[in-house]
């Protein structure tokens, strides 16, 4: 597996590059649709053609118009979800690295009771009582922060004794100055690799939540809910479900490669 895809991402900076233009472009497709995600063009289910390039969903809107702006809501909750997961595991990770001893063993213990139970379970508990946006961030968290948390933890505990970190010790500077300063610029590249895994999984989850009509509602433009709303008429106009599903796949796929990619190039430079 993984030699196939560094023979398909020759250089690192590719997948990187591609998954930095998917980011940039998805919050902009909202500006270029044609049509309002709301307003009605042709009869329902109509075939690719005309005034709708892609055809028209159940309701007659121009699906076009919604793929362009269904990534934004999508992409910002996933965003969102994986940095408060990052940001947790990494400051979690960090103490139990440095400190040790009882500070590890809580926050192992910590992080073995949250992975015990599946992402997609706690997901759908929290979506009950909570919307939708903050049933993914919360789900993203208790899922993904244990995992940082454990990478982050084995990395910091092998710098304890690196000689910048003891020589910046032995001048007396603060646990925290020591922390942020050498040992957090050290993990860095692993950092970054990390947020590309939680940032699929985010999205995974939101997109989840969403088919199974738990996150946002009609007529919400969402590439994952109309995946459910174009179900029903996909023999009328296949590219209903095919439209929405090429760019959702698309940023799962850019996102995974650039992590991969990053974890790649930290595997050369150590």
């Amino acid at each position: 597996m993984f030699p196939t895809l560094r023979r398909s991402l020759p250089l690192p900076r590719g997948a990187v590059a591609v998954a930095a233009v998917v980011l940039l472009l998805v919050p902009l497709g909202r500006f270029t649709a044609p049509n309002a995600t709301d307003q009605q063009v042709a009869p329902p289910w109509t075939p690719p053609g005309g005034s709708a390039v892609l055809g028209t969903d159940a309701l007659g809107r121009d699906v076009l118009s919604r793929v362009l702006a269904g990534g934004t809501q999508l992409l910002f909750v996933s965003l969102t979800a994986a940095a408060t997961a990052v940001i947790c595991g990494t400051v979690l990770g960090l103490a139990a690295g440095w400190c040790g001893g009882r500070t590890a063993r809580a926050v192992h213990r910590l992080c073995d009771l949250l992975l015990a139970v599946p992402a997609l379970l706690i997901a759908l508990v929290l979506a009950v009582a909570l919307p939708g946006s903050t049933a993914v961030i919360v789900a993203s968290l208790l899922s993904g922060a244990p995992l940082t948390a454990r990478v982050v933890a084995a990395q910091s505990a092998h710098l304890h004794d690196s000689g910048h970190v003891r020589a910046a010790v032995e001048r007396g500077e603060r646990t925290a100055s020591v922390l942020v300063r050498e040992v957090l610029p050290a993990l860095r590249g692993l950092v970054a690799a990390d947020s590309g895994l939680r940032l699929v999984t985010a999205l995974q989850i939101a997109s989840a939540l969403a088919v199974l009509g738990l996150g946002p509602q009609p007529p919400e433009p969402d590439w994952a809910l109309m995946l459910s709303e174009n179900l029903p008429g996909v023999a009328l106009n296949p590219m209903g479900l095919l439209a929405p599903a090429i760019p959702l796949a698309g940023c799962c796929w850019a996102l995974a490669a650039a992590a991969h990619s990053l974890t790649h190039r930290t595997e050369v430079a150590v």
